[in-house]
């Protein structure tokens, strides 16, 4: 692994968002402008919009990157551009370090903006700071990534790797706390809860909201996230030999 290559690589990748408006424009708004409809849906009620906006600065994020990044590695895939790439000193590991790191850039200014349009114009309440909702949404805005770039090894086309979505991401998004408490769960789909990563996202978020400290539950949760997100690079990087070779 080569750091010059890893960072030529991370500045390659930010060249090409920069230059793809459209991608720019839903990865950096679209989890803001789903704050504020969100906002005015319990306009009424804004004691509902803190209980359920503060998760949803997770959900979102990992949401939007995951399907970005799926379709962004798959189309380097199928073009032909991974496989030119992999005859170059280019490692496995400086390809996909060099996507995290281009993609970690984005989804901080993404979790950035969406948090300050949720706490500075649409007024959230939380017991804990802002700048921990950031870390967390950032952590999980990664863990989307990464999943979107191990997901990428099993479509053979940008169709096919957004219908991994639903197979992927709403069932974390149904069994992870949101929608219902785990504990009224009947056991199995506990089980499942908690091998999902987007489970302790919530949780994690779940700890801001309520108490000002960082608590071992909160760094438990992280730790959690930021595992999961590494394990699926190291997956991601062990499907580029049998999809390039």
């Amino acid at each position: 692994m080569s750091v010059g290559i890893t960072l030529a690589t991370a500045a390659r990748v930010l060249t090409q968002l920069r230059r793809d408006r459209r991608t720019m424009a839903l990865l950096l708004l679209v989890p803001s402008l789903l704050m504020i409809v969100l906002r005015y849906v319990f306009d009424d009620s804004p004691a509902v919009f803190d209980r359920i906006g503060l998760p949803l600065l997770g959900v979102f994020p990992f949401t939007t990157m995951f399907l970005v990044t799926s379709v962004a590695m798959l189309r380097e895939r199928t073009s032909g551009t991974l496989e030119r790439l992999l005859t170059t000193p280019l490692a496995k590991l400086d390809l996909l370090i060099g996507y995290g790191l281009a993609f970690a850039v984005t989804a901080a200014l993404q979790a950035s903006i969406a948090c300050a349009t949720a706490y500075w114009l649409l007024d959230l309440d939380t017991v804990g700071p802002a700048w921990l909702v950031v870390v967390v949404a950032v952590a999980n805005a990664t863990l989307g990534m990464a999943l979107g770039l191990f997901v990428s090894a099993f479509a053979q086309s940008e169709f096919q790797a957004v219908q991994f979505m639903p197979a992927v991401v709403l069932p974390q998004v149904l069994l992870c706390g949101l929608l219902t408490p785990r504990d009224s769960m009947v056991g199995w789909l506990q089980a499942l809860s908690d091998a999902m990563p987007l489970t302790y996202v919530i949780e994690a978020l779940g700890e801001v909201g309520v108490s000002s400290e960082i608590t071992d539950t909160l760094v438990r949760d992280f730790g959690i996230v930021v595992t999961a997100a590494v394990v699926f690079l190291v997956l991601a990087a062990a499907t580029l030999r049998r999809r390039t070779g």
